[in-house]
Order: C-alpha cells, then sequence, then structure tokens
C-alpha cells in the first residue's frame, strides 16, 4: 500500500513517514499543497493524508481539485484545526476521515487500517468539463450532446486530460500514461495523437478546450 503525506511541518512528516514505514507502507512526501496536488495526480496512491494549513495551496484547495478532476482515492485530514466547522468542510470536500492535531500515532495507523480496508476509493462512472462529457463504464463520449466516437487510445488520451484539467501534461507525462512508454522527443507520437484528438472533439465546435502550451505540452480546459 503507497500513501501520500502532505505536510509542511518537517517533524510531523519525518514522524509520520517512520511510523507508517515500520508498519509495512511506501510512503511519499509533499511539503507543500503545489507539489502534493502534483504527486497526487500524476502518480497512483491508496491513500492521501494532507493538513489543511499547507503553502502555495492549502489542503482544502488540494482535495478539491482533485475530487474535481475525479481522483477519488481515500483522504485524511490531520489538522490543528478543530473546529466543528472545519470538520464539516472537509467532509464536504471529499475527506473520508478528520483527525485533529496532537494525535496519538495508534489511532492514526488504526484509522489508516480502517480506510484502507473499507475500499473507499469509489470508481468514478462520468467526467465533464464545458459541454464535452464522458461516461467511462460504456465509453461513450459526447459534445454539446453530439456522439463523438473515438478509438481506445483516443479516449484513453481523452480521459487522463480530463481527470487532470487544467494542467499542462508534458508530452513526456502523455506517453508515460497512455502508451506506458518512454517520450523519445524524436518521435512525434504524441503529437500526431492530438491532433486526431482535435480533429474529433475540437474542430467541429466553436469553442476549443485543447491547447497547446509551446515548448510545454497540452492542457484541456475552457478559455
Amino acid at each position: 500500500m503507497r500513501i501520500l503525506i502532505i505536510e509542511d511541518e518537517k517533524k510531523t512528516a519525518a514522524f509520520l513517514k517512520q511510523g507508517l514505514s515500520e508498519n509495512g507502507f511506501v510512503v511519499d512526501v509533499a511539503e507543500n499543497g503545489m507539489d502534493g496536488l502534483f504527486l497526487a495526480g500524476s502518480q497512483s496512491f491508496d491513500l492521501f493524508i494532507l493538513d489543511v494549513g499547507l503553502p502555495k495551496l492549502d489542503g482544502w484547495q488540494v482535495l478539491s481539485t482533485l475530487r474535481s478532476q475525479g481522483v477519488t482515492t481515500p483522504a485524511l485530514f490531520l489538522t490543528a484545526r478543530d473546529l466543528v466547522s472545519d470538520r464539516v468542510k472537509g467532509l464536504e470536500l471529499g475527506a473520508d476521515d478528520y483527525l485533529v492535531k496532537p494525535f496519538a500515532f495508534s489511532e492514526l495507523l488504526a484509522r489508516v487500517r480502517t480506510l484502507l480496508r473499507r475500499g473507499l476509493s469509489r470508481p468514478v462512472e462520468h467526467l465533464a468539463i464545458a459541454d464535452l462529457e464522458i461516461d467511462l463504464p460504456r465509453h461513450k463520449v459526447s459534445r454539446a450532446g453530439q456522439r463523438i466516437d473515438l478509438t481506445t487510445q483516443e479516449f484513453t488520451l481523452l480521459v487522463l486530460l480530463l481527470r487532470r484539467q487544467g494542467e499542462v501534461l508534458s508530452r513526456t507525462i502523455i506517453a508515460e500514461q497512455v502508451w506506458d512508454m518512454n517520450f523519445d522527443s524524436d518521435t512525434n507520437v504524441v503529437d500526431v495523437a492530438i491532433r486526431r484528438l482535435r480533429r474529433k472533439i475540437d474542430d467541429p465546435f466553436e469553442h476549443k478546450l485543447i491547447h497547446t502550451i509551446r515548448g510545454t505540452g497540452y492542457v484541456l480546459e475552457p478559455r
């Protein structure tokens, strides 16, 4: 089981990493919200443990963004904020548990194990942005009510872009996620795939969703 800790207090993060590692978990640590959001969206984890008061991007924003992208990995808020309103906000944003600092490690460990046993990672069935919609179980895509037929590869590419909407994805990340391959700068496989996808989901419509970020990669967002 792999856990991502998003915590800016180095002593707390080190304590958590050591304790969870000793109990058989693989643990990664991010020291701010931006790094945590990137790791959570680009790699596979079984659980997120995050603080609320994070630099660059607070815990509320991190979890809200992940949920909007369709990431359903269980999340546990570990924070000094102990007001009922804070707990309610965390749960409403999609957290699965909320533990107040200071805490006993034994209680944290019990909650972690409970969340993982319960298998709270529920499959997302629908993704959407603007007038573009994807029905994941049925592999159906539509825009403005019009059915769009995609190949398996095009569908996988579109799902990746949509799950990470608003985030600029490099060609390397796209190649790794869609083709499970290392990106070779001498090949244009990613550019060709993006071009074909655009012909189907962008060209027939007035408002474009896939945008090129010169020298960096691609992003899916309404403009």
